[in-house]
């Protein structure tokens, strides 16, 4: 059936946070298995749980996504868990805030280090288990890639990079029957939205929930739910999706115009 990925079994990076749960469901709704990465393992493991307590279609595992080693053991310990291993999604990122001028480098260095190099080194051990068999990677860039906001200078940088990163990876890795594409959403109802409303509550005096209520696709009128953006990728990983490559998907409820 189109869009379906029965069977197949997919990494999610960040798979703790509102995002990456919401990426496995996707994933589980479209037949799929998946396994939850993230640094924290007691909070993975939750995250798991919590979506399928019997560990039949979603289990969590720890890993750095800067480091490949760790990245080999939880991608291996996944194909080793349900016999196969299909796909990645690189949804693992972190958010810096502040004004540009007072950005600290170590700051600017660690948003890099998770959003582009965590990117890179993932979509690395992934490929090197997918080479030659096909599969599909999709990372989770952000319209901050694309149009930027203020107080977020390295955060946009990050997601930029990860937005040019996949035209290349896509381009080196047809050979391998690897697709990859990248999704960069906006509006989404996470913790990390939350973070910045935190933010600019603080710094304005605006009372916070009505902040965070009001950042909302202005065509759509309500924030982005997890799952939605997760029903995109999982279409991104499957067959049906084979003429869609190297491509940053924009799906932030209209907001941003390409």
């Amino acid at each position: 059936m189109t869009g379906r990925l029965d069977g197949r079994v997919i990494a999610v990076t960040g798979g703790a946070g509102g995002i990456g749960q919401g990426i496995a469901r996707a994933i589980v709704e479209a037949g799929g298995r998946a396994g939850l990465i993230d640094l924290d393992g007691n909070r993975v493991e939750k995250a798991a749980q919590t979506l399928d307590p019997s560990g039949e279609t979603v289990i969590g595992l720890a890993a750095d996504v800067t480091d490949r080693a760790s990245m080999d053991a939880a991608l291996g310990a996944l194909r080793d868990r349900f016999g196969r291993f299909d796909g990645l999604v690189n949804n693992a990122g972190i958010v810096r805030l502040g004004p540009a001028t007072e950005m600290k480098p170590a700051d600017f260095d660690a948003e890099y280090a998770v959003n582009v190099k965590g990117v890179l080194v993932a979509a690395q051990a992934a490929a090197a288990l997918m080479a030659g068999k096909g599969g599909a990677i999709v990372n989770v860039a952000s319209n901050a890639g694309k149009v930027g906001y203020p107080n977020m200078a390295g955060y946009n940088a990050s997601k930029a990079a990860v937005i040019n990163l996949t035209r290349s990876l896509s381009l080196e890795w047809a050979a391998d029957r690897i697709n990859v594409n990248a999704v960069c959403p906006g509006g989404v109802a996470t913790d990390m939205l939350g973070a910045v409303a935190d933010f600019i509550s603080e710094k304005s005096g605006t009372d916070r929930n009505e902040l965070f209520g009001s950042m909302v696709p202005a065509q759509l009128g309500r924030h982005i739910e997890p799952v939605e953006v997760g029903r995109v990728i999982a279409f991104l990983l499957g067959d049906a999706a084979q003429i869609i490559r190297g491509q940053a998907i924009t799906i932030d409820g209209g907001d941003t115009p390409y």
